[in-house]
């Protein structure tokens, strides 16, 4: 048995060849049902995100086999040439195939490092293919340890604890500006897919209340309905800013829709409580000189771009620390998995033990003549423990190196000594 991971991501494979291979999670049973007609695979799953798209499997036999099994049943599931995708497939085997695994679901191997979507994926992926009953013994554990190890990264590191997007950078400015954002209100100038995801995050961290401004009225009416706003004219926004604590401004206009004095005016009707602007357009929206007003706390979006810049910077040694932790538990699950080739060799040699243990007990009993039921349970008690001490050093010794690199030999040796290959045949 062998662990394998067989797919292609964003880093091996362009948008529009992973778009071409993702499955959607209604569709995800018929992939595993192809998968599992080939007899080289003895358990797996399938993720499929707009990212990446990846198989996780146990491979029974050979790899190569089981490797071309996968490659044809993708193919065949998306009426695809191989010749399209199989030059952009990675393949992991062993100890590389559960690194992989874990620093997927730890976010280690994502285009944004940290990014806390990917471990929902990976759970519903892993979560469908049980319902299919497609995972075994050895991949129910390895993904159980993936969740574990991903939760310690989470917990033991600050991988996803600074903004690396301009729309969360904007929210991390504000808090610092404000604190907590409970309650607060915020104000969206034009409409931008930038300015939308602000306002999502700022709503997330409990804004309270939305106002929209567009130069489309019905616009701003459809934008404000989607985040249960409230429109307002475009005219109108100055005089809106005398109640929002938060302002993003991403039209287009060719020319500045907001000046110093407009801004002057404004904080003197807030009665100069802060007001936090983003200015996210380009060319800019708010004059530049609008920070040098008392109060008024001015971003735009070289600004954010440089606290991203800055967060990514400690994520990577935050990644750094997470690979560290991640190199253990690879350690800890080869350990595990090691002893799995153990078991049916121990449960072998005593079957083996005890069968010879019988016989000559038999034997015995026999030639000791008619016995009282108490002397006969006495005989039979001291053969018991006979083998049990016999065999105790050795299945001691034998699951202390199993967790070895070299337990396979050991393991092969015993089997050849006591005649279990022969047996087991």
């Amino acid at each position: 048995m062998e662990i394998l991971v067989v797919g292609l991501s964003h880093k091996t494979a362009p948008i529009d060849l992973r778009e071409r291979l993702s499955v959607s999670e209604q569709d995800l049973p018929k992939p595993l049902e192809l998968l599992g007609n080939s007899p080289e695979i003895a358990e797996r799953m399938l993720i499929a995100t707009c990212n990446r798209v990846e198989v996780y499997a146990v491979a029974e036999g050979s790899v190569e086999k089981a490797v071309e099994a996968i490659t044809d049943r993708l193919a065949t599931h998306h009426s695809l040439e191989k010749s399209r995708f199989v030059d952009k497939l990675y393949t992991h085997t062993g100890a590389a195939a559960v690194r992989h695994v874990f620093r997927v679901a730890s976010s280690l191997d994502s285009m944004v490092v940290g990014e806390p979507q990917i471990l929902g994926q990976v759970k519903s992926a892993y979560s469908i293919a049980r319902s299919q009953e497609a995972t075994g013994v050895i991949l129910t554990n390895l993904l159980e340890q993936a969740f574990h190890v991903a939760k310690r990264v989470r917990t033991e590191t600050g991988i996803g604890a600074s903004a690396v997007s301009v729309s969360s950078a904007a929210v991390e400015l504000a808090r610092k500006i404000f604190g907590d954002l409970a309650g607060r209100t915020a104000l969206i100038i034009g409409a931008g897919e930038m300015a939308e995801l602000a306002l999502r995050h700022l709503l997330d961290d409990g804004v309270r209340s939305v106002l929209v401004a567009n130069r489309s009225y019905d616009r701003a009416v459809a934008l404000a309905r989607q985040f249960c706003g409230r429109a307002v004219t475009f005219e109108a926004f100055r005089q809106e800013m005398g109640t929002a604590d938060i302002v993003i401004s991403a039209t287009s206009a060719p020319h500045v829709i907001l000046k110093k004095e407009d801004m002057q005016t404004i904080i003197q009707q807030r009665r100069h409580r802060p007001i936090f602007l983003i200015d996210i357009a380009d060319p800019r929206d708010i004059d530049p000189a609008c920070n040098e007003v008392d109060n008024v706390y001015l971003y735009n979006i070289d600004d954010l771009q440089s606290v991203v810049d800055t967060n990514l910077k400690e994520r990577q040694r935050e990644a750094e620390r997470a690979e560290a932790i991640i190199e253990r538990e690879v350690g800890v699950f080869l350990t595990w998995l090691r002893s799995l080739d153990v078991v049916p060799t121990i449960v072998s040699l005593r079957q083996r033990v005890e069968e010879i243990r019988g016989a000559e007990l038999q034997k015995v009993l026999g030639r000791l003549g008619d016995l009282t039921p108490e002397q006969r349970e006495a005989v039979t008690a001291m053969t018991h423990a006979m083998v049990n001490k016999i065999l105790h050093q050795p299945m001691t010794e034998l699951k202390r190196r199993a967790a070895l690199q070299d337990g396979h030999l050991y393991t092969s040796v015993l089997r050849r000594l006591f005649g279990l290959e022969d047996k087991d045949t």
